[in-house]
Protein backbone atom coordinates (compact mmCIF):
# COMPACT_ATOMS: atom_id res chain seq x y z
CA UNK A 1 0.00 0.00 0.00
CA UNK A 2 1.42 3.40 -1.11
CA UNK A 3 -1.08 6.09 1.07
CA UNK A 4 1.27 8.97 1.59
CA UNK A 5 -1.52 12.20 0.74
CA UNK A 6 -4.69 13.21 3.01
CA UNK A 7 -7.45 13.56 0.45
CA UNK A 8 -11.63 13.93 0.49
CA UNK A 9 -13.28 11.00 1.41
CA UNK A 10 -14.35 9.65 -1.66
CA UNK A 11 -18.49 9.76 -2.02
CA UNK A 12 -18.71 6.20 -3.53
CA UNK A 13 -17.34 4.81 0.06
CA UNK A 14 -20.77 5.59 1.65
CA UNK A 15 -22.11 3.06 -0.36
CA UNK A 16 -22.51 -0.52 0.45
CA UNK A 17 -20.49 -2.96 -0.90
CA UNK A 18 -21.23 -6.50 -2.32
CA UNK A 19 -22.68 -8.77 0.05
CA UNK A 20 -19.79 -11.19 0.85
CA UNK A 21 -17.46 -8.41 1.23
CA UNK A 22 -19.42 -7.00 4.15
CA UNK A 23 -18.30 -7.06 7.72
CA UNK A 24 -20.15 -7.70 10.63
CA UNK A 25 -20.97 -6.21 13.56
CA UNK A 26 -21.50 -7.30 17.20
CA UNK A 27 -22.27 -6.10 20.68
CA UNK A 28 -20.45 -8.16 23.42
CA UNK A 29 -20.23 -7.21 27.11
CA UNK A 30 -17.18 -7.24 29.30
CA UNK A 31 -16.66 -6.84 32.80
CA UNK A 32 -14.83 -3.66 34.20
CA UNK A 33 -13.15 -3.28 37.63
CA UNK A 34 -11.50 -0.47 37.08
CA UNK A 35 -13.84 2.35 36.99
CA UNK A 36 -15.62 5.58 39.24
CA UNK A 37 -18.25 4.82 41.63
CA UNK A 38 -21.11 7.27 43.28
CA UNK A 39 -18.19 8.26 46.04
CA UNK A 40 -16.27 9.46 43.16
CA UNK A 41 -13.07 6.88 43.95
CA UNK A 42 -11.59 5.15 41.55
CA UNK A 43 -12.35 1.30 42.32
CA UNK A 44 -9.55 -1.08 40.55
CA UNK A 45 -7.81 -4.03 41.03
CA UNK A 46 -4.03 -2.76 40.35
CA UNK A 47 -2.94 -1.23 43.64
CA UNK A 48 -3.25 2.40 42.24
CA UNK A 49 -2.09 5.19 44.29
CA UNK A 50 -4.21 7.75 45.48
CA UNK A 51 -1.43 10.01 44.26
CA UNK A 52 -1.39 8.79 40.56
CA UNK A 53 -5.43 8.64 40.42
CA UNK A 54 -5.84 12.17 42.22
CA UNK A 55 -8.37 10.65 44.54
CA UNK A 56 -9.08 7.87 46.92
CA UNK A 57 -8.70 3.94 45.68
CA UNK A 58 -10.53 1.42 47.13
CA UNK A 59 -11.41 -2.63 45.55
CA UNK A 60 -14.96 -3.17 44.60
CA UNK A 61 -17.57 -5.31 42.69
CA UNK A 62 -16.87 -5.26 38.67
CA UNK A 63 -19.72 -3.94 36.18
CA UNK A 64 -20.45 -4.83 33.31
CA UNK A 65 -20.40 -2.70 30.13
CA UNK A 66 -20.98 -3.26 26.65
CA UNK A 67 -18.38 -2.37 23.41
CA UNK A 68 -19.61 -2.93 19.54
CA UNK A 69 -17.20 -4.74 17.50
CA UNK A 70 -16.89 -4.38 13.82
CA UNK A 71 -15.49 -7.59 12.21
CA UNK A 72 -14.03 -7.50 8.72
CA UNK A 73 -15.50 -9.98 5.70
CA UNK A 74 -13.86 -13.31 6.22
CA UNK A 75 -13.30 -12.98 10.14
CA UNK A 76 -13.58 -16.43 11.37
CA UNK A 77 -12.88 -16.89 15.17
CA UNK A 78 -11.58 -20.81 14.48
CA UNK A 79 -8.90 -19.30 12.41
CA UNK A 80 -6.13 -19.05 15.07
CA UNK A 81 -3.47 -18.45 12.44
CA UNK A 82 -5.32 -15.21 10.90
CA UNK A 83 -4.96 -12.26 13.23
CA UNK A 84 -5.91 -8.63 13.06
CA UNK A 85 -5.19 -5.33 13.47
CA UNK A 86 -7.28 -3.08 15.80
CA UNK A 87 -8.74 0.54 15.96
CA UNK A 88 -10.52 1.52 19.38
CA UNK A 89 -12.50 4.69 18.27
CA UNK A 90 -14.44 6.73 20.56
CA UNK A 91 -17.30 8.58 21.03
CA UNK A 92 -18.39 12.18 21.52
CA UNK A 93 -19.63 13.67 25.66
CA UNK A 94 -23.07 13.08 24.67
CA UNK A 95 -22.44 9.93 22.70
CA UNK A 96 -22.47 5.90 23.49
CA UNK A 97 -20.87 2.98 21.48
CA UNK A 98 -23.17 3.74 18.44
CA UNK A 99 -22.33 7.23 18.11
CA UNK A 100 -20.36 6.42 15.26
CA UNK A 101 -23.10 4.05 13.70
CA UNK A 102 -26.52 5.01 14.21
CA UNK A 103 -25.70 8.55 14.71
CA UNK A 104 -23.49 8.67 11.95
CA UNK A 105 -26.57 7.87 9.59
CA UNK A 106 -27.12 4.83 7.11
CA UNK A 107 -26.76 4.49 3.12
CA UNK A 108 -28.41 1.32 1.61
CA UNK A 109 -29.62 0.24 5.09
CA UNK A 110 -25.41 -0.08 6.30
CA UNK A 111 -24.29 2.15 8.79
CA UNK A 112 -22.17 4.74 6.90
CA UNK A 113 -19.10 4.21 9.06
CA UNK A 114 -19.25 0.17 8.23
CA UNK A 115 -19.44 1.04 4.61
CA UNK A 116 -16.54 3.09 4.99
CA UNK A 117 -14.56 0.12 6.20
CA UNK A 118 -15.76 -2.61 3.85
CA UNK A 119 -14.54 0.14 0.80
CA UNK A 120 -11.50 0.88 2.36
CA UNK A 121 -10.90 -3.10 2.63
CA UNK A 122 -12.58 -3.82 -0.70
CA UNK A 123 -10.73 -1.30 -2.64
CA UNK A 124 -7.09 -2.47 -1.04
CA UNK A 125 -6.36 0.99 0.24
CA UNK A 126 -6.15 -0.60 4.18
CA UNK A 127 -5.93 -4.34 5.62
CA UNK A 128 -9.07 -6.01 6.86
CA UNK A 129 -8.77 -4.97 10.79
CA UNK A 130 -10.99 -5.08 13.86
CA UNK A 131 -12.86 -2.05 14.88
CA UNK A 132 -13.77 -1.36 18.44
CA UNK A 133 -16.42 0.92 19.11
CA UNK A 134 -16.75 1.22 23.72
CA UNK A 135 -18.88 3.34 26.35
CA UNK A 136 -16.34 5.65 26.97
CA UNK A 137 -16.94 6.91 30.67
CA UNK A 138 -15.54 4.55 33.17
CA UNK A 139 -18.07 4.89 35.46
CA UNK A 140 -20.89 3.09 37.64
CA UNK A 141 -23.61 5.25 36.12
CA UNK A 142 -21.61 4.59 32.10
CA UNK A 143 -25.19 4.65 30.45
CA UNK A 144 -25.84 8.12 31.92
CA UNK A 145 -25.34 10.53 28.65
CA UNK A 146 -26.15 13.32 30.08
CA UNK A 147 -23.96 16.60 30.09
CA UNK A 148 -23.09 17.13 34.31
CA UNK A 149 -19.71 18.73 35.28
CA UNK A 150 -20.62 17.45 38.53
CA UNK A 151 -21.65 13.72 37.79
CA UNK A 152 -19.38 10.89 37.87
CA UNK A 153 -20.76 10.04 34.35
CA UNK A 154 -18.69 13.30 33.13
CA UNK A 155 -15.89 12.07 35.79
CA UNK A 156 -15.54 8.47 34.16
CA UNK A 157 -14.38 9.79 30.99
CA UNK A 158 -11.45 10.97 32.47
CA UNK A 159 -10.53 7.71 34.02
CA UNK A 160 -11.31 5.58 31.08
CA UNK A 161 -7.05 4.64 30.22
CA UNK A 162 -7.29 2.04 33.42
CA UNK A 163 -10.37 0.29 32.01
CA UNK A 164 -8.93 0.17 28.89
CA UNK A 165 -5.00 -1.37 29.89
CA UNK A 166 -6.50 -3.35 32.22
CA UNK A 167 -10.11 -4.40 30.89
CA UNK A 168 -10.75 -3.44 27.86
CA UNK A 169 -7.61 -4.48 26.24
CA UNK A 170 -7.51 -7.97 27.53
CA UNK A 171 -11.36 -9.06 26.57
CA UNK A 172 -10.83 -7.65 22.97
CA UNK A 173 -7.07 -9.45 23.22
CA UNK A 174 -8.52 -12.50 24.47
CA UNK A 175 -11.96 -12.92 22.79
CA UNK A 176 -11.29 -11.78 18.43
CA UNK A 177 -7.93 -12.94 16.81
CA UNK A 178 -5.97 -9.91 17.03
CA UNK A 179 -1.90 -9.60 15.92
CA UNK A 180 -1.88 -8.18 19.70
CA UNK A 181 -1.46 -9.88 22.60
CA UNK A 182 -1.62 -8.25 25.84
CA UNK A 183 -0.74 -10.98 28.05
CA UNK A 184 2.99 -10.82 26.23
CA UNK A 185 5.05 -8.58 29.17
CA UNK A 186 8.53 -8.95 27.60
CA UNK A 187 10.11 -6.06 25.85
CA UNK A 188 9.73 -7.31 22.63
CA UNK A 189 6.34 -7.76 22.84
CA UNK A 190 5.49 -4.41 24.02
CA UNK A 191 7.30 -3.45 20.66
CA UNK A 192 5.29 -5.63 18.85
CA UNK A 193 2.09 -5.46 20.25
CA UNK A 194 1.55 -1.35 20.28
CA UNK A 195 2.15 -1.42 16.71
CA UNK A 196 -1.05 -3.14 15.89
CA UNK A 197 -3.29 -1.05 18.36
CA UNK A 198 -4.47 2.32 17.38
CA UNK A 199 -7.27 4.64 19.30
CA UNK A 200 -8.74 7.40 17.97
CA UNK A 201 -11.81 9.74 18.84
CA UNK A 202 -14.28 12.27 18.36
CA UNK A 203 -14.77 15.74 20.51
CA UNK A 204 -14.15 14.60 23.80
CA UNK A 205 -13.13 10.78 22.56
CA UNK A 206 -10.09 13.07 21.11
CA UNK A 207 -9.61 14.78 24.26
CA UNK A 208 -9.52 10.73 25.42
CA UNK A 209 -7.09 9.99 22.63
CA UNK A 210 -4.67 12.91 24.05
CA UNK A 211 -4.90 12.98 27.48
CA UNK A 212 -5.61 9.57 28.54
CA UNK A 213 -3.28 7.48 25.60
CA UNK A 214 -0.56 10.80 25.29
CA UNK A 215 -0.30 11.44 28.60
CA UNK A 216 -2.40 14.87 29.52
CA UNK A 217 -4.68 16.25 32.38
CA UNK A 218 -7.22 14.39 33.87
CA UNK A 219 -9.92 17.07 35.14
CA UNK A 220 -13.32 16.97 37.58
CA UNK A 221 -15.55 19.21 38.40
CA UNK A 222 -14.46 22.78 39.56
CA UNK A 223 -17.20 22.08 42.14
CA UNK A 224 -15.12 19.34 43.91
CA UNK A 225 -11.95 20.91 43.29
CA UNK A 226 -12.53 24.34 44.48
CA UNK A 227 -10.91 25.52 41.00
CA UNK A 228 -11.78 28.05 38.46
CA UNK A 229 -12.89 26.12 34.81
CA UNK A 230 -10.45 27.70 32.65
CA UNK A 231 -13.00 26.34 29.92
CA UNK A 232 -16.21 27.94 32.00
CA UNK A 233 -17.61 24.31 31.31
CA UNK A 234 -17.14 23.23 35.42
CA UNK A 235 -14.73 21.61 34.88
CA UNK A 236 -10.95 21.88 35.91
CA UNK A 237 -7.78 20.07 35.56
CA UNK A 238 -6.46 17.42 38.19
CA UNK A 239 -4.11 15.33 37.62
CA UNK A 240 -1.60 14.12 34.84
CA UNK A 241 -2.84 10.96 33.54
CA UNK A 242 0.64 8.24 32.50
CA UNK A 243 -0.31 7.70 29.27
CA UNK A 244 -0.87 4.25 27.16
CA UNK A 245 1.86 4.49 24.25
CA UNK A 246 3.27 1.83 25.03
CA UNK A 247 -0.01 -0.02 24.24
CA UNK A 248 -0.62 2.48 21.23
CA UNK A 249 1.59 3.32 18.10
CA UNK A 250 -0.96 5.47 16.03
CA UNK A 251 -3.03 8.59 17.71
CA UNK A 252 -6.02 10.67 16.16
CA UNK A 253 -8.15 13.07 17.49
CA UNK A 254 -10.80 14.57 15.73
CA UNK A 255 -12.77 17.71 16.61
CA UNK A 256 -10.91 17.17 19.90
CA UNK A 257 -12.53 19.01 23.07
CA UNK A 258 -11.83 21.99 25.01
CA UNK A 259 -10.28 20.05 27.64
CA UNK A 260 -7.79 18.44 25.87
CA UNK A 261 -4.12 19.45 27.17
CA UNK A 262 -1.83 21.95 25.70
CA UNK A 263 0.66 20.49 22.84
CA UNK A 264 3.69 21.12 25.57
CA UNK A 265 2.07 19.11 28.04
CA UNK A 266 1.52 16.27 25.18
CA UNK A 267 4.15 16.76 23.37
CA UNK A 268 6.49 16.67 26.50
CA UNK A 269 4.49 12.82 26.90
CA UNK A 270 5.48 11.81 24.16
CA UNK A 271 9.27 12.79 24.34
CA UNK A 272 9.24 11.18 28.02
CA UNK A 273 7.39 8.29 27.17
CA UNK A 274 10.37 5.89 25.78
CA UNK A 275 8.02 5.01 23.05
CA UNK A 276 7.63 6.48 19.34
CA UNK A 277 4.25 7.67 18.15
CA UNK A 278 4.15 6.61 14.69
CA UNK A 279 1.44 8.31 13.78
CA UNK A 280 -0.64 11.75 15.46
CA UNK A 281 -3.54 12.57 13.12
CA UNK A 282 -5.54 15.58 14.39
CA UNK A 283 -8.13 17.47 12.15
CA UNK A 284 -10.95 19.87 12.49
CA UNK A 285 -12.95 22.01 11.22
CA UNK A 286 -12.28 26.07 10.75
CA UNK A 287 -15.81 26.61 11.76
CA UNK A 288 -15.88 24.64 14.68
CA UNK A 289 -17.09 27.09 17.57
CA UNK A 290 -17.02 24.42 20.05
CA UNK A 291 -13.62 22.66 19.07
CA UNK A 292 -11.42 24.72 16.87
CA UNK A 293 -10.08 27.46 19.08
CA UNK A 294 -9.68 26.03 22.63
CA UNK A 295 -9.40 22.47 21.78
CA UNK A 296 -7.45 21.79 18.52
CA UNK A 297 -5.58 25.24 18.56
CA UNK A 298 -4.47 24.63 22.33
CA UNK A 299 -3.33 21.35 21.67
CA UNK A 300 -1.23 21.81 18.46
CA UNK A 301 0.72 24.66 19.65
CA UNK A 302 3.80 23.58 20.59
CA UNK A 303 3.12 20.02 20.30
CA UNK A 304 5.96 18.91 17.67
CA UNK A 305 8.60 20.66 18.93
CA UNK A 306 8.10 19.40 22.68
CA UNK A 307 7.46 15.83 21.24
CA UNK A 308 11.38 15.98 19.71
CA UNK A 309 11.82 12.77 17.97
CA UNK A 310 9.51 10.81 19.37
CA UNK A 311 6.76 12.00 17.36
CA UNK A 312 6.97 10.41 13.91
CA UNK A 313 3.98 11.48 11.27
CA UNK A 314 2.29 14.26 12.10
CA UNK A 315 -0.55 15.42 10.32
CA UNK A 316 -2.38 18.73 11.04
CA UNK A 317 -6.01 18.91 9.03
CA UNK A 318 -8.05 21.83 8.45
CA UNK A 319 -11.33 21.40 7.10
CA UNK A 320 -12.42 24.25 5.59
CA UNK A 321 -15.65 25.37 6.72
CA UNK A 322 -16.38 22.15 8.57
CA UNK A 323 -18.08 22.38 12.05
CA UNK A 324 -18.67 20.30 15.08
CA UNK A 325 -20.18 17.06 12.94
CA UNK A 326 -19.52 13.59 11.08
CA UNK A 327 -18.98 15.53 7.70
CA UNK A 328 -15.61 16.21 9.81
CA UNK A 329 -15.24 12.76 12.28
CA UNK A 330 -15.73 10.65 8.74
CA UNK A 331 -12.72 12.54 7.18
CA UNK A 332 -10.34 12.11 10.24
CA UNK A 333 -11.08 8.49 10.87
CA UNK A 334 -10.93 7.54 6.50
CA UNK A 335 -7.67 9.51 6.79
CA UNK A 336 -6.50 8.41 9.79
CA UNK A 337 -6.60 4.67 8.94
CA UNK A 338 -5.15 5.29 5.11
CA UNK A 339 -1.99 6.58 7.16
CA UNK A 340 -1.76 4.02 10.17
CA UNK A 341 0.13 0.78 10.55
CA UNK A 342 1.77 -0.05 7.45
CA UNK A 343 -0.88 1.23 4.99
CA UNK A 344 1.23 3.86 4.24
CA UNK A 345 3.96 4.30 1.40
CA UNK A 346 7.43 3.67 3.09
CA UNK A 347 9.30 6.72 3.58
CA UNK A 348 12.75 7.48 5.60
CA UNK A 349 11.76 10.58 7.04
CA UNK A 350 9.07 11.51 9.19
CA UNK A 351 6.02 13.27 7.46
CA UNK A 352 5.15 16.62 8.82
CA UNK A 353 2.35 17.53 7.02
CA UNK A 354 -0.30 20.67 7.69
CA UNK A 355 -2.84 20.83 5.03
CA UNK A 356 -6.48 22.40 4.97
CA UNK A 357 -8.62 20.47 2.92
CA UNK A 358 -12.31 21.70 1.39
CA UNK A 359 -15.12 20.84 3.60
CA UNK A 360 -18.49 19.27 2.11
CA UNK A 361 -20.94 16.73 3.17
CA UNK A 362 -20.69 13.06 3.37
Amino acid sequence: MNNSNVTMLPYEYKKAVETGRRGTLIETTYNVRNYINRSRQLVNNQNISKSEAGRDTVSGEAIRKKCNVYLPAGYDKNRKDKKYDVLYLLHGVGGSSYEWLSDNGKTDNQYNICNMLDNLIAKGDINPLIVVFPEGRSSSDWQDRSFNANGTNMLGFYYFDYEMRWDLLPFIESEFNTNANIMDKTQNGISYNRLHRAIGGLSIGGMQTLNMAIGGYRCDSSTITGKKSEWNNGLSATVKAPGMLDLFAYAGGFSNAPTSSDGKVLGGSIAKSGQSLKVLYLTCGDADSIAYPEGYLRAVDGLSSAAGTNLKDDYRVLVKGGVHDFNVWNNGAYNFLRLSFDHVKPHSEPYKISTTINGRNW
